[in-house]
Formats: C-alpha cells, structure tokens, sequence
C-alpha cells in the first residue's frame, strides 16, 4: 500500500475517533435507573441536557438497573466496558446490598474489582455513597455506609458521600416508599453531582 494511502487511511481512522463523543457511563440500581418517575424526570437525564446546555463533548448512558446489587454490578462491567469504552463511569451500587442484609465485606470487593477493571480500562470513576434506614441496625448500619469513604481513600477515586443527603428526610421529595426519590427530587440530585463530575470533564 502507497505510505501516502496509508497515512490518509490513519488519518479517516482517526478523525472518526475523535468524532465519536466520549461517554459517561451511570452503573447504579433503582436510584438512578428512574424507579417510579418517568425517565425524562431521572437526574441522569438532566445531568446530559445539562452536558447539552454546556455544550460539553460527553454523553451520558444510563446502565443502571432497579435492584442490582454489586455483585450483580461486576457480573456486567465487563460487557458495558467493552460496549460503550466509557471515559468516565458513575458508580452508585451497594443500597440492595445493604436491605438485602449481605456482608459490607464483599460488598466492597466486588465494588473495589469494579473501579479496579473500570481503571484498566482506561477510564475514571465517581463512587455515589449511599446508606440504608436506621431500623437494620447501628453496627451494621455503620459498617455499611464505611465501605464507600474506606474505598475512596484506599482507591484514591472521589466520592460524592451520600447522593440522597438532602432529600431523603424530606416527605415532600420521596416516594411513598420511603427509599425513592420522587420527580421533584431528581434535580436537587443532579445538582449533588454536578461539583464532581463536571471538573473531570475539562
């Protein structure tokens, strides 16, 4: 082959790459997966028509599913790595651990193998904290929610400490059920976020 042709073949190549807008991956359960709102409501949704107001090159995908647990988390990072090559992913998984009443222990590990095969594979993570109601216990309780300021120490990776602060004692905000953010909640959410995320975006 010709080395002009060649380096005119490369060039195409790269041009589609840079083309091709880098994308923010959100592997979360319920919480961010819109459970009981419509999706167009969801924080994620208006986390990406923020990203469009700013005119930002990202793009969000939402690969969050109602009730996942970490484990379930690690079962799939691979396949959403290899699909979407994100640059950034938004880890918020652990809260169907912690009501299931499984071990803070291995939720950390499979939590800690995400972010380590998410690293590999060249891109950066936010962990979302959560916690779970009072009623499951103070030590369990404590060793649950530990698990996400532990990991981001341990990883070095930031952390938003608790997505839900300033939302999940307010009736007005939450669902019926008291674990799901309700329509009005979700930008108060996208907000939480915000100072996290749009600095690794620069």
């Amino acid at each position: 082959m010709p080395s002009f042709l060649f380096a005119v073949i490369v060039s195409l190549i790269s041009l589609s790459a840079m083309a091709k807008p880098p994308i923010i991956i959100v592997l979360g359960d319920s919480i961010s997966a819109g459970y009981g709102i419509e999706v167009e409501e969801g924080w994620v949704a208006l986390l990406q028509k923020k990203l469009l107001e700013t005119n930002s090159r990202y793009s969000i995908s939402n690969a969050s599913i109602s009730g996942d647990t970490s484990a379930g988390g690690l079962a799939r990072i691979d396949q959403i790595l290899t699909t979407h090559k994100p640059g950034i992913v938004l880890l918020q998984l652990g809260a169907n651990d912690g009501l299931r009443g499984l071990s803070p222990v291995q939720m950390k590990s499979n939590l800690a193998e995400i972010v380590d095969r998410v690293q590999k594979a060249g891109a950066k993570v936010i962990l979302l904290g959560m916690k779970i109601p009072p009623n499951y216990g103070k030590r369990y309780v404590d060793m649950f929610y530990n698990v996400y300021p532990q990991l981001a120490k341990e990883l070095d990776i930031p952390i938003v400490p608790f997505i839900l602060e300033d939302v999940a004692l307010k009736k007005d905000l939450m669902q019926a059920d008291g674990l799901h953010p309700n329509a009005k909640a979700q930008p108060v959410l996208a907000k939480k976020i915000e100072p996290y995320l749009f600095p690794l975006l620069k």
